[in-house]
């Protein structure tokens, strides 16, 4: 059966960016068929290939974000580099990079630059604060992105300094907006006939930008949201629980009919029939005594009868799951979110599933994270670069 052809196949895209934000960004092109030429540095490549755990000296997290990508090395501060970059973005649809703000530019490799050789050229720029004001100029990794937009403020329990997700996850925000606000332009370009343009995402502003009713609370009511643990401020309940063979279930009981339901699963009717919790309000100021009554019912009870019973009554719930309960979970199988892939010296592997799930035109990988520089030469000679000099371009360390 001939496979579907994916959504973005036919776009190119030069990705100039390092580690998360610019990298995780043009890995969901590449994997919804955008063809992303990873610009790397001779000299070791992306730091990525050497973060976190190892195997035979490469990251893992490096075969899925770099899975489908092709890698050329380039120096960007040789002037034949310059020309092959300038090359491949004039072939280009997309340019995406996360350098500090100025440090392409004194490249020679700005917007000015490559809008000129590509005026119809998206250009993704993730940075830590933004291309302009007054901190655009400073150095900005995900950490201080949560930080500055306002998500490690209200992480965490009130009584403890604030604490970051497990993740970095502001770099991953900011490339979800990215992909967003590429797309978006190249939609612009497509149907009113404009020009490229410029995407501008801060990494703050990425964090500040999912921080639900922050502002207006605080500008109408002076109303500073701190940190409440695993408790979900204003709306009541939802909470984390311990069972009794110290597992941890996260119960999301907040609509009308659905605290209704689980009062009456752990047995509690006059809870459930009680006029002054019949909404989130009347629930949520007497959030202390609910939250009680439900820790006490978990913790006579395991995880597995605390699902079963919760999962008879309808009521959302989910131990919070660690990498080990996803890999044998029977949603993450049936949804193929746990796909298997072999690494170079062929021991199998798996690596995360693609999201989102489109019904006509999925996502693929084609293969996974490429070697340093392991499709320089084929890209060169697609730009009319013979092998003699290709070859000169390895002497002269450009490649």
């Amino acid at each position: 059966m001939t496979e579907a052809p994916k959504p973005l196949a036919g776009l190119k895209v030069v990705e100039l960016g390092t580690l998360i934000a610019g990298p995780f960004a043009a890995r969901i092109m590449a994997e919804f068929g955008a063809e992303v030429i990873k610009i790397e540095s001779p000299d070791g490549g992306d730091p990525l290939r050497k973060w976190r755990r190892l195997y035979q000296g490469t990251s893992l997290w490096w075969y899925v974000q770099a899975r489908n990508k092709k890698s050329v090395t380039v120096n960007l501060k040789h002037p034949a580099g310059r020309d092959i970059v300038l090359k491949l973005v004039a072939r280009a649809d997309i340019v995406v990079e996360n350098f500090r703000p100025g440090v392409l530019e004194k490249l020679g490799l700005g917007w000015d630059e490559l809008s000129a050789v590509n005026p119809g050229l998206v250009m993704l720029r993730l940075s830590g604060f933004g291309q302009s004001g007054p901190m655009a100029q400073q150095p900005g990794f995900g950490a201080i992105g949560e930080s500055m937009g306002g998500l490690r403020y209200v992480t965490g329990f009130p009584d403890r300094p604030p604490v970051k997700t497990g993740i970095s996850i502001g770099d991953s925000i900011a490339a979800l907006w990215g992909v967003v606000g590429t797309l978006m332009a190249l939609r612009h370009k497509e149907q009113n006939g404009g020009q490229g343009q410029v995407v501008d995402v801060a990494l703050y502003e990425a964090v500040f930008a999912m921080m639900e009713s922050l502002v207006p609370e605080f500008d109408v009511f002076g109303f500073i949201r701190e940190r409440t643990g695993n408790v979900m401020p204003g709306i009541t309940p939802s909470n984390t629980h311990t069972t009794r063979d110290a597992r941890h279930v996260a119960i999301g009981a907040n609509g009308d009919a659905i605290f209704q339901r689980l009062m009456h699963a752990i047995g509690r009717p006059d809870l459930a029939e009680d006029a002054t919790l019949a909404d989130n309000a009347g629930r949520d100021a007497r959030r202390d005594e609910l939250y009680a009554v439900i820790d006490a019912w978990v913790a006579r009870h395991d995880e597995a009868e605390v699902l079963r019973v919760l999962g008879a009554a309808e009521v959302p719930a989910s131990r919070v799951f660690s990498v080990a309960d996803m890999m044998s979970d029977p949603q993450y199988l049936a949804r193929e979110m746990l796909e298997s892939a072999r690494l170079p010296d062929g021991k199998p592997f798996r690596i995360p599933g693609i999201v989102p799930v489109l019904s006509a035109t999925p996502g693929r990988t084609e293969w996974i994270g490429p070697r340093l520089g392991e499709h320089t030469d084929v890209v060169l000679a697609e730009l009319d670069y013979s092998a003699v000099a290709i070859a000169r371009l390895r002497e002269d360390k450009v490649i």
